[in-house]
């Protein structure tokens, strides 16, 4: 079928009780472009009670919104199949075409399409509208309304079946790789077809390496499956260190086309071995993340997408589980280019609902389509290995639980039984009904054990741990694992080395972990085969849960750092990420990349000298409340503690060239050592030793003299359309360019020519500002500004802050080609 996009000309505004209408209360449309985010431009305010659905959205308010487009409809179109695809609608979609009921979808995080054709107008304009709400239904920032992509897709009554294209790669070797394409071809006309089905695979420079052609009779009102075996020789494998991808592009006579991107590897999986692709044992260094884009809210752009998965694989990330929806489209394409492997899951909920008016309310209905939806826009991504069916689902520790996932498990199998199956279980969850003996339990066998109830309870990690790894977790959720190819653990590490003699046949992911414990865990993956990898919460930053992972301290002196799971009102970010919404990385994130092996210099995080010999309570979820800076005005001859993080066996600082001394680090110290000294400005050295000698270096500079501004773009040429943005990171620094991160002030920008600012904001987790303004002040030294561009030209962004120079950057937009692009 022919594709085009449908994001233009769309208006937006929040649903109006008609009666309200009749009454006089006008609320006006305004023009959007999607994707769009009705939520991230909503008034953020504080409950009357502070509530968890008020932490877990980020406190912006829910609603109902409502969409609407008018479009014309060729009379040459008349007879042809028409349907409108949303990529995803949050949620309990509603779709009227002229006026008229069109269908809907509850889950906010599936693909569909409405079958169109009977409702329009041809020869003249159409109105399509779509509600959507939003209100306590999640336990995170959602967004509202059409956050993903839409597509208007033409086609015959016989033509090739939207996503009807499978493609798989069962046998490989140095010599060929046999490759079977399935495609489903549809007849609406009453008349008998027999078609040519002609399939070329192409390699990534374009040339032909595997062709086919078969026909096909397609009986009037039925579908047809068309099986096809090629052969390319010599194939290139898909791998992260060299993800090659091929096309296969089909021809249905002169009717219908469609291309399919796919990848050519192998999956084994294994106790021994663990997870092997292409034969090769890997290791997954996760990270789960959400779905919001930061800045953009929920709003799901190609180039949006494309930059977390490019900013996570630079930080050492070699897999993404998508938590706790399936993955959009574009994300997928961009793991698929940049070798990102990919847990892609269903649901968080199942039949038992964790806030008020969530999908359990719909999921006995509707989880099979869902699941259909999921699995039909994975099957070809070489980059999804595995399938998760839920998680932290309370059932899971009953039968009927088990005969849930059971359900799941097999649907999945039976619609892709070239992945594996996991799900994300949670041990405490799934026998929270007994938490109360479960517990008197644990501590009997702590006391055996000469630990306390102060001991176990001195660190959540901890006690959830103890409970995991308890006898009625082992025996409640036995079952729920056994119905899976992995055993998916959130926060259940002691579990590991366990099940190993328990259950030797079971091969184990940390689908959920706390970023605190990353180098015992990396220890646990290494040393067992079962542990096929590790995921932490999380990699990316994140709108809502509000302050799970912010900075604590049991002083009480009217700050926002005070204990708690969530902060209070204005907090909007969960503050656990590697990677802060706006795509810098935090000093956990280069702790990581050192755990993980693949960064040799040893690294320098300086805790804030305003907190120092205060009592830290932050929770598992919060790493030290460090910056990589040595510029703390005001702070002069304080004293100060630096953590260095290194692999190597000690550290020596060097503070204005004299030395503070060695200490060691390393495996044995966790990959860190701390040094308490007095603030003095300058140069902070960290030199990293083993056997003596020098293995690596790394220094801060103190920021010296007047503030300037900086603006970076990401790229200096984007392209008109396909969801392509600019990202211009703007910076205070001093005059040699070290940033200023003490230098916070308000910047504003002007954006002109080519395209339109987007969204302006930063990585601030205590504020009101919002991000459709063209003002903000600065965290950290630091500010993003995204922008759309709106045609081919210049785009140029001018920012001025106080008692800097104005600075420019101008970025070129290519025209798109305009072909129609293709199902894929």
């Amino acid at each position: 079928m022919i594709r085009t996009s449908f994001n233009d000309g769309w208006q937006v505004r929040p649903k109006v009780n008609p009666f309200a209408e009749l009454a006089g209360q006008v609320v006006p449309f305004r023009p959007v472009t999607l994707p769009h985010d009705a939520m991230i431009g909503q008034q953020r305010a504080a409950p009357d009670e502070v509530t968890m659905e008020g932490a877990a959205g980020a406190y912006f308010p829910g609603g109902v919104f409502e969409y609407r487009k008018s479009f014309a409809v060729p009379e040459e179109s008349r007879g042809k199949r028409i349907f409108v695809e949303f990529e995803g609608v949050y949620r309990d979609a509603t779709v009227y075409i002229n006026g008229d009921y069109a269908g809907q979808r509850p889950y906010g995080y599936s693909h569909f399409r409405i079958d169109a054709d009977r409702f329009l107008r041809f020869g003249e304009d159409n109105e399509i509208r779509v509600e959507a709400r939003a209100h306590r239904d999640s336990r995170w920032y959602t967004g509202a309304g059409i956050y993903r992509d839409t597509w208007l897709l033409v086609g015959e009554l016989v033509r090739i079946v939207p996503d009807g294209v499978r493609v798989t790669t069962p046998d490989i070797d140095a010599s060929r790789a046999v490759v079977e394409v399935a495609t489903e071809v549809v007849n609406d006309s009453i008349e008998v077809h027999t078609l040519p089905v002609v399939t070329e695979i192409r390699d990534a420079s374009g040339a032909v390496v595997a062709s086919d052609v078969s026909r096909v009779t397609v009986l009037p009102g039925e579908a047809a499956t068309v099986r096809q075996r090629l052969y390319v020789p010599f194939p290139a494998l898909w791998t992260p260190e060299a993800p090659t991808l091929y096309d296969c592009h089909l021809a249905l006579a002169d009717v219908d086309q469609e291309k399919v991107t796919f990848g050519v590897r192998t999956l084994q999986l294994d106790p021994e071995h663990g997870l092997r692709i292409n034969g090769e044992t890997v290791k997954l260094r996760g990270a789960c993340i959400h779905h919001d884009n930061g800045i953009l809210g929920a709003a799901t752009y190609a180039r949006a997408e494309e930059r977390r998965v490019e900013l996570l694989k630079d930080a050492g990330f070699n897999a993404i589980r998508i938590s706790h929806q399936p993955m959009s489209k574009a994300m997928l394409e961009a793991c698929d280019r940049h070798g990102m492997l990919v847990v892609d899951e269903a649901f968080d909920v199942w039949t038992s609902g964790k806030t008020e008016f969530d999908y359990s309310l719909n999921f006995p209905e509707w989880w099979e389509r869902d699941i259909e939806a999921m699995v039909a826009k994975d099957v070809n991504h070489p980059s999804v290995i595995m399938y998760s069916i839920g998680n932290e689902i309370p059932e899971t520790g009953s039968p009927f639980g088990a005969a849930w996932g059971r359900r799941l498990a097999e649907k999945v199998r039976s619609l892709d039984p070239t992945r594996y199956v996991t799900n994300a279980v949670n041990g405490m969850l799934a026998v929270m009904s007994e938490l109360g003996a479960l517990q008197q339990q644990v501590l009997e066998q702590s006391a055996q054990d000469g630990a306390g109830i102060n001991t176990l309870m001195a660190d959540a990690g901890d006690a959830m741990n103890a409970v995991s790894s308890s006898e009625l977790v082992t025996e409640r959720t036995a079952e729920s694992f056994a119905v899976l190819d992995v055993a998916g653990m959130n926060y259940a590490e002691a579990r590991y080395a366990l099940d190993r003699d328990l259950f030797p046949n079971r091969i184990i992911l940390g689908t959920e972990t706390f970023p605190t414990r990353i180098d015992g865990n990396w220890r646990l993956v290494k040393r067992y085969g079962h542990v096929i990898g590790d995921f932490t919460w999380t990699g990316w930053d994140y709108l809502g849960e509000v302050g799970i992972g912010r900075p604590q301290y049991l002083s009480e002196d009217g700050d926002r750092r005070q204990p708690g799971h969530n902060a209070p009102y204005p907090y909007l970010v969960a503050g656990c990420g590697d990677i802060d919404i706006t795509g810098h990385r935090r000093p956990a994130s280069y702790y990581r990349e050192i755990v993980f092996g693949l960064r040799a210099e040893p690294y320098i995080a300086v805790r804030r000298p305003d907190y120092h010999g205060r009592t830290w309570a932050g929770s598992p979820w919060a790493w030290s409340d460090t910056v990589s800076s040595w510029t703390w005005p005001g702070s002069e001859g304080a004293p100060i503690t630096v953590e260095v993080y290194s692999d190597a066996d000690e550290v020596e600082l060097l503070g204005n060239g004299n030395s503070f001394g060695r200490r060691p680090a390393g495996p044995e110290h966790r990959f860190r050592t701390e040094f308490e000294i007095a603030y003095v400005p300058g140069e902070l050295v960290a030199v990293a030793y083993r056997d003596g000698a020098e293995t690596g270096r790394t220094s801060l500079q103190w920021a010296n003299g007047p503030v300037r501004l900086n603006a970076e773009a990401d790229r200096e040429v984007v392209r008109a359309a396909g969801g392509d943005l600019s990202y211009v990171t703007l910076t205070l620094t001093d005059a040699k360019g070290t940033p200023h991160p003490a230098a916070d002030r308000r910047v504003s920008v002007e954006v002109t020519g080519a395209g339109v600012l987007l969204a302006l904001g930063s990585a601030d987790p205590w504020t009101e500002e919002r991000f459709d303004t063209t003002d903000r002040l600065t965290y950290e030294g630091r500010a993003l500004a995204v922008l759309r561009p709106t045609g081919p030209g210049k785009i140029r962004l001018t920012a001025t802050a106080e008692g800097c120079d104005p600075v420019d950057v101008v970025v070129t937009v290519e025209p798109h080609p305009h072909m129609p692009r293709k199902e894929r």
